[in-house]
């Protein structure tokens, strides 16, 4: 008799080897746990920081010519920026195949304004290895947020 068996979500079985091998177990699931943790709980802490400053003062990080171009003040704008972080990870925590990308877009926003700073292209370039890590969490995000059957051989 042929079982339906979700071998994508967390605690469920695949068979390996004639093994019963638990998701969690799998090396894949585990990094994609590793990526969707990291990148929903950092952006929410760096974002709350933004209004708490407890970290480091964020106001260095905005390139001035943005600054003189937004409407408001520097703080103000920081922010603001610190509100989208935040929403980008709880969207990670709740989709990540559509958060991972929502954060490497935005990574690639900061990066941009990194680039327009003297003296900030290495942690412009540590933003670029985090957007890689953003996006393999999007891909693995599709292949670990959707239930899929498979068909047992009967034993």
């Amino acid at each position: 008799m042929a079982h339906a068996v979700d071998t994508h979500g967390p605690g469920t079985v695949a068979q390996v080897g004639g093994r019963a091998l638990v998701a969690a177990e799998r090396p894949a699931h585990q990094a994609y746990l590793v990526l969707r943790t990291g990148f929903a709980a950092l952006p929410i802490l760096a974002g709350l920081d933004k209004f708490f400053h407890a970290l480091v003062d964020w106001n260095q990080y905005l390139a001035p010519a943005l600054a003189q171009a937004a409407p408001v003040d520097a703080a103000t704008l920081m922010m603001i920026v610190g509100v989208i972080e935040i929403g980008a990870g709880v969207l990670v925590a709740a989709a990540p195949r559509i958060g991972g990308y929502v954060v490497a877009l935005w990574l690639w926003g900061i990066i941009a304004n990194l680039l327009l700073i003297p003296g900030y292209y290495d942690i412009a370039l540590r933003d670029f290895g985090l957007s890689l890590g953003a996006l393999a969490l999007a891909r693995l995000g599709a292949h670990f947020d959707r239930v899929r059957t498979v068909d047992l051989p009967e034993r």
